[in-house]
């Protein structure tokens, strides 16, 4: 007597089925998850620039007769830090120094020093942080002098480019 037995397994129709079912669920969840990263990459620098608000702040108040720094890196310090006027010590070194280049969370961050008038010292400055690609962030954001973070409208993923311009934008209602 001889008996036939049949093998299980999946025919080809029943994979595709499968396999299109999961294609069509990341089809969906994909965009969502990158409009999710972007939001998170802009609430990051939106805090990173209060960080650096605060230490712009810190530094000008420390060293006084220095002013606010033209640039970020004094802001920071290499571990083990001991603050002086070239390492404040104030925000951490991988902010201050932008991430050795590369950035942090999507965003690139500026920081400038600047003067007006006849006072020699830095007494204003103006802080950026910009979207290193448009997949990164939805907008820029900056930080002047007056603590108030602005942000360009959505979908203005432009380098702000002056002191001026950064006051001229609307602030966030955080």
């Amino acid at each position: 007597m001889t008996s036939t037995r049949k093998l299980g397994g999946f025919s080809l129709i029943e994979v595709l089925i499968v396999i299109s079912i999961i294609l069509m669920i990341a089809a969906i969840s994909i965009p969502n998850l990158m409009r999710a990263r972007m939001a998170a990459n802009d609430s990051s620098a939106a805090k990173c620039l209060h960080t650096i608000e605060v230490g712009e702040i810190g530094y000008a108040s420390a060293y006084p007769t220095v002013g606010y720094p033209t640039t970020m890196p004094p802001l920071g310090g290499p571990d083990p830090c001991i603050p002086t006027s070239a390492a404040g010590c104030l925000i951490d070194n991988d902010l201050a120094t932008n991430g050795g280049g590369s950035g942090k969370s999507g965003y690139q961050f500026n920081a400038t020093g600047s003067t007006s008038g006849d006072n020699p010292d830095n007494d204003e400055f103006y802080a950026t942080a910009t979207p290193s690609s448009p997949l990164t962030g939805t907008r820029s954001f900056c930080v002047a002098d007056d603590g108030v973070i602005r942000a360009q409208p959505p979908g203005n993923v432009n380098l702000i480019p002056t002191y001026i311009a950064c006051l001229g934008l609307t602030s966030l209602q955080n």
